[in-house]
């Protein structure tokens, strides 16, 4: 098969499916085709009004009253306009019927379809969002999914309600004259071509609009997040020099596509025009027998014709568009969600977790981030985890989660395999607090109570807020527990945000608690008040610190010491320090001047 033969089998299949997505609305998609069945038969019944009034104007006698089809025993004069105003209404309830719930159609299918990426969003493993940027995702999502229901709703309408004039309008004048008629059928192979050079165009037109878009979406959404970095680090000429240079990109684009369709309409409306022309020419020359009201009634269904073709004409770029979004948004679609081959579910585990010869790399990696790492930490109890930067700690409690998956060693709770669980039971076991506290848009309670916690008491709430010195600035908020934060709590500090964060891991509860720098954004007084807290949350689970606090390390029963992804020392503070090993320079290094604060 050649390129564009394999590019159009594509496009169809790509668009059959996206038609898939219609089948909940076959009842009001029928009924929107029936609306605009109606409104193109109309079209051709204007002409044959024409006829009559115009042979009524040459020649009376031609019009015999009982050849006015419905109206037959009304004289032409009053037959005429009544005749005008009936179609009138009846191309006004088709265009009802098919604009009204073609648009019921094309609403419903853009919410299937933001349902249906938001929810694959939801199950997609870690690494998709690894390769891919945040300003693409929600482009997809905007952008791209209202330029598919543009090719799955807008472009059948145009294709049903001016194919179906076409339709019409040509079985009226094959009826009228089909020698004529035929003359015109000759434009048809040159149509065809033009619609095809201009098909593969626009697709191709379509792709690139669509990564401009996401990097317009891109742009602007890194300068929303990070709004301060950019203010404080005086880069607004910068990024406002970067929005420009997307967005200049994504006009260039699209007027490209604009310069591609503008060029292409009119060569077809020549072509289209020049048949006319032949048309015209031929009916003076083959008048025949013909009444001044049928040639006229000829010539103005032949004059109707131009305007749907070349709508028929412009519908190509709108699905292709559609095509290339559909393309990006089954791609996602079909992504494979996250691995959860796990049978195993337990109510609670006791915490006992031992990792044995745990290697990992990053896909697409050449070396490992992890080597042959083996610790056990039995229940209650606390490890610390300390190293330079890179040196894999953040890695390995990622893959206790199952945030990414190992490829060699295990890692065991309770004796079974974090990869036997399912994932929503191994997850219900661990509460985790990072460094990058996540907040939503609501009230510091919904916050705190977030997800599966949502319909716990009150009471329960309040006590874990208590337990993460959370309460004593949240009674100073407006609304106590009510109080809206703003946009990942852009209302409160960094240490009060990781309060919450705290507050909502001890509401969950969980038997094995990993706080990664958890207690980085604090201050001292903030620090204190926490430490007593962690004292009481640790009290009985299974906790992994990386931290470089000094208070936190000294604490721990065991603290392991990794550099470039293994293991180089184990032991307690004291031990380490008297060791004179890795552990005693890192501590020289950054903890002196926290033991000597």
């Amino acid at each position: 098969m050649s390129r564009p033969d394999a590019s159009t089998a594509s496009s169809l299949k790509v668009y059959l499916r996206l038609l898939s997505y219609l089948r909940p609305y076959v009842v009001p998609f029928a009924i929107s085709i029936v609306g605009f069945i109606i409104f193109a038969s109309a079209q051709p019944m204007l002409a044959g009004v024409l006829k009559y009034f115009v042979d009524g104007l040459t020649d009376p006698a031609l019009v015999q009253w009982s050849s006015v089809p419905v109206l037959g025993s009304m004289d032409v004069i009053q037959a005429v306009p009544v005749l005008i105003i009936l179609i009138a209404l009846w191309q006004g309830i088709g265009s009802y019927l098919g604009n009204y719930f073609l648009a019921k159609v094309s609403l419903g299918l853009v919410h299937d379809l933001r349902l249906a990426l938001f929810d694959n969003l939801l199950t997609l493993p870690n690494r998709y969002f690894d390769t891919h940027n945040s300003g693409h995702l929600i482009s997809r999502i905007t952008f791209n999914v209202t330029m598919v229901t543009g090719a799955a709703t807008d472009a059948i309408k145009v294709l049903i309600r001016e194919g179906l004039t076409v339709v019409f309008l040509f079985a009226y004048l094959m009826w009228m004259n089909w020698k004529l008629t035929l003359v015109m059928v000759a434009i048809l192979p040159v149509i065809g071509v033009l619609v095809g050079a201009a098909n593969r165009k626009f697709r191709k037109q379509a792709k690139k609009i669509q990564l401009a878009m996401g990097d317009v979406t891109h742009v602007a959404s890194e300068f929303i997040q990070g709004y301060r970095v950019v203010r404080s680090f005086g880069g607004a000429p910068y990024e406002s020099a970067r929005f420009r240079a997307a967005s200049d990109d994504s006009t260039r684009k699209q007027l490209r596509m604009v310069k591609t369709g503008a060029t292409y309409t009119p060569t077809l409306q020549l072509v289209t025009y020049s048949a006319m022309a032949v048309v015209l020419f031929l009916v003076l020359m083959l008048r025949g027998e013909a009444t001044v009201g049928d040639l006229v009634a000829y010539i103005t269904a032949a004059g109707l014709l131009p305007k749907p073709i070349r709508q028929l004409s412009e519908v190509s770029s709108t699905i292709q568009k559609g095509v290339a979004g559909a393309e990006s948004i089954f791609a996602q679609l079909d992504e494979t969600p996250e691995c959860d081959t796990g049978t195993v579910e337990r109510d609670r585990v006791a915490g006992h977790l031992l990792v044995r010869d745990l290697s990992f790399r990053y896909p697409g990696s050449e070396r490992d981030v992890l080597e042959n790492v083996e610790f056990e930490v039995p229940p209650g109890k606390m490890v610390a985890l300390v190293g330079r930067s890179g040196s894999g700690k953040s890695t390995l409690v990622n893959l206790i989660p199952r945030f990414y998956h190992h490829a060699g060693g295990q890692i065991l709770i309770d004796g079974v395999d974090v990869e036997d669980y399912t994932l929503s039971n191994l997850r219900k076991h661990i509460a985790l607090v990072t460094q990058q506290v996540t907040l939503f848009n609501d009230t510091v309670a919904a916050n705190i109570a977030y997800g599966e916690l949502a319909g716990m008491p009150r009471q329960a709430i309040e006590q874990a807020a208590e337990a993460a010195y959370a309460m004593e600035f949240i009674e100073r908020l407006p609304q106590g527990l009510d109080t809206p934060i703003g946009e990942n709590g852009v209302n409160l500090s960094g240490g009060q945000r990781q309060r919450l964060a705290i507050a909502r891991a001890l509401l969950k509860d969980a038997p094995i608690l990993i706080l990664d720098e958890a207690t980085s954004a604090l201050d001292s007084e903030s620090e204190r008040h926490i430490q007593a807290a962690l004292d009481h949350a640790t009290r009985g689970r299974t906790t992994l610190v990386i931290a470089h606090r000094l208070t936190t390390i000294e604490r721990a029963d065991l603290i392991l010491v990794m550099d470039q992804g293994r293991i180089v020392e184990r032991g307690r503070h004291a031990e380490l320090l008297a060791a004179g090993g890795h552990y005693a320079r890192l501590h020289a290094q950054h903890f002196g001047q926290h033991a000597e604060s």
